[in-house]
Order: structure tokens, then sequence, then C-alpha cells
């Protein structure tokens, strides 16, 4: 089992930043790829950002250059640095943690990020 926790969302004005944190346990977190997601209102979960166990990332083209995901394995802990927020990034962002062949089957609780125009 793994848990999830997710802090930092908040409320922000379009072109700010903030910085989601996503803490670990129960498993040895640097065997875990970690993503995150996201989810407006209304809208289906979508992809936004991904780093793999050896610290590969990957990222939604529409947050492409504006978001960046990180780890750091002795903290137990994943990062999505998230620069020039638009109004569309408002959702609830997720993080999930998977092994090394299985798909996200560990979520977290989420964590509100609402960026005002």
């Amino acid at each position: 089992q793994v848990q999830l926790v997710e802090s930092g969302g908040g409320l922000v004005q379009a072109g700010g930043s903030l910085r989601l944190s996503c803490a670990a346990s129960g498993r040895t977190f640097s065997t875990l790829r970690l993503g995150w997601f996201r989810q407006a209102p209304g809208k289906e979960r979508e992809f936004v950002a991904a780093i793999t166990q050896s610290g590969s990332t990957f990222s939604a083209d529409s947050v492409k250059g504006r978001f960046a995901v990180s780890r750091d394995n002795a903290k137990n802990s994943a990062f999505l640095q998230m620069n020039s927020l638009k109004p569309a990034d408002t959702a609830v962002y997720y993080c999930a943690a998977a092994g090394v062949t299985t798909p996200y089957n560990y979520w977290g609780q989420g964590t509100q990020v609402t960026v005002s125009s």
C-alpha cells in the first residue's frame, strides 16, 4: 500500500505560480513512478505530468513550458511547479503512484487550484 498526500493548492491570479507537493509513505519511494493529474468541474480527469523512477519527465502539451515535475527520493516527495498559471488550469490536482509495470493505482485526495482572471 502507498499513501499519498497532496498540499500546496490555493487561489492565485492568472500569471502567478504555485508549487504542489506530494508526500508518499508505505513503500520504497524510489520504486514508484509518480504522476500528476487534474480534474476540472464537469470534465474528465486528465494527465498533467509524470516522473519515472529514473527521473525522466513527461508532461501534457497544455502545460509544457509552464509546469515542471520533480521528485526528492530522500524526502519521499514529488513536486509540481506551476508557472504562468491560466484560469483554464483551475482544477483539483491529484498525485498518483505506480510501480514499474503497473498502472496508477494509488491516488491522493487531491488539492484545489483556482486561478482567477
